[in-house]
């Protein structure tokens, strides 16, 4: 029988307990819910009615070949920025006391070709809980062989310039979303090591139902209105997601991805000696956490630590609380890992791909697979 993967808290650590308590005590002293505000609900209108805007201004058929295909590449970028801003919060149950709500804004991810129940899977279960951990978050396995994330894979000739074509990689990540890594990751029997092989039958209705939505709106819709070749719609089809995808890409890149964050492995017996919300701290970093402008687009995904210890607590107020989470962290002697610009961020992640290029494998100690228990608990996910 293979061993558990457990998050051991030796030391009984109080670093979670404590800065709950203070986070909370911050939205009570203050009136504050946790949940979305005004502003909050302004910055989600703008993307969507952007998005609505920019696609219903191309189908127009008003313009000129060059300006639909500046629309284009900024209607991928608005995509991009709703799922930050608007799917994320929503799919994480964060936007909204109410579940109706949360759904809605979840579903949103539909908007850009992407399947919500199978990023919960991937993203909120497996992700949020088995942070950088080799053979358990598969988002450290951008493009398996071509791309070495895991310090336990084998090293290859190319890796050694990994560095440079990982990039344009990350451009790819929306086109791969819509039409093959949704299909993928829902008939896997496993993700990570979790048990992914039953579903409920709506999603099966839901995953095939919306991708042919999707398609036909994208697709097929643009051809029967629109004066263009259809090598020109391809075109414009591709940097739209060209656009989103390298948006996407680099986004979520910098935060697990960078220099001093860790990428642990169980001992022996399968486990993390350490509490889950100290791995957190040491596998998860920030990035522009004073820019208003990384804030407003990258919705609170620029202050990943926050986002990965509170993620029922709306983006909007990751400023807020950033201060106390920073000064628990220093309290109980952990890190609190973050590239002042997304400038130093981006340099970072090219510095460990090149590291990750040239480094040995390092081989963990278990001799055996390490599947995942369901009963380990995880705080607000």
């Amino acid at each position: 029988m293979s061993a558990q993967l457990k998050f051991k808290d030796r030391t009984r650590s109080q670093f979670f307990s404590t800065v709950r308590k203070r986070v909370d005590a911050y939205f009570v002293e203050n009136g504050v819910s946790s949940n979305a505000n005004a502003a909050m609900w302004r910055k989600a209108s703008f993307f969507l009615i952007g998005y609505a805007t920019l696609y219903g201004l191309i189908l127009s058929n008003q313009f000129g070949l060059w300006t639909m295909f500046g629309m284009a590449i900024v209607l991928g970028m608005f995509a991009a920025f709703i799922g930050f801003n608007v799917s994320h919060d929503g799919l994480h149950g964060s936007f909204s006391s109410r579940g109706w709500v949360n759904r809605l804004m979840g579903n949103s991810f539909y908007l850009l070709g992407a399947n919500p129940y199978i990023w919960k899977i991937t993203h909120n279960i497996v992700h949020h809980t088995y942070t950088n951990i080799p053979g358990h978050d598969e988002d450290i396995e951008l493009a398996p062989g071509l791309v070495r994330l895991d310090p336990q894979e084998d090293l290859k000739p190319w890796h050694r310039f990994q560095q440079w074509y990982t990039f344009p990689l990350y451009a790819l990540a929306s086109l791969s979303w819509v039409f093959r890594k949704d299909f993928v990751k829902f008939f896997k029997n496993q993700i990570g090591h979790h048990d992914n092989s039953s579903h409920p039958r709506q999603e099966y209705v839901k995953l095939f139902a919306s991708k042919i939505i999707y398609y036909f709106f994208f697709l097929i819709l643009p051809v029967l209105v629109l004066d263009l070749t259809w090598w020109q719609l391809a075109v414009g089809f591709i940097m739209m997601h060209i656009a989103e995808g390298l948006v996407l890409g680099l986004v979520f890149q910098l935060a697990h991805a960078v220099e001093g964050t860790d990428f642990p492995m169980p001992d022996e017996r399968g486990d993390i000696q350490e509490a889950w919300a100290v791995h957190q701290m040491r596998t998860t970093a920030n990035f522009a956490p004073d820019s208003a402008t990384a804030a407003f687009f990258c919705g609170g995904l620029n202050r990943q630590i926050e986002h990965h210890l509170f993620p029922k607590v709306c983006h909007i107020h990751y400023p807020a609380i950033s201060k106390i989470v920073k000064d628990t962290a220093h309290e109980f002697g952990l890190p609190y890992l973050e590239n002042r610009t997304f400038g130093s961020a981006l340099l970072s992640h090219f510095r460990l791909l090149r590291t990750l290029g040239r480094t040995q494998p390092v081989r963990p100690l278990v001799a055996q697979p390490v599947a995942v228990t369901q009963q380990e608990p995880v705080p607000f996910l």
